[in-house]
């Protein structure tokens, strides 16, 4: 289909020549957007993450010093 048939506009028409057509929101306006966070409850806790980091940290400093003694 071409802009004149969908303007009704015969022939040929310079664009400037026709009426403005705009797409608006559909009646009663569009549905609500969700957009709450949602934060899953599972997973480990806070201090479970923080005592593993540091673990982790302490175990790896322990053995830069058990390295540290083999050097020397």
């Amino acid at each position: 289909m071409t802009e004149a048939v969908i303007r009704n506009k015969p022939g040929m028409a310079s664009v400037k020549d026709m009426p403005i057509l705009q797409d608006g929101p559909p009646p009663g306006g569009f549905a609500p957007v969700r957009f709450a966070r949602r934060i899953p409850n599972k997973g480990p806790s806070a201090m479970a993450i923080f005592l593993a980091a540091f673990g982790a940290f302490s175990y790896g400093m322990y053995q830069v010093g058990q390295g540290n003694k083999v050097r020397r």
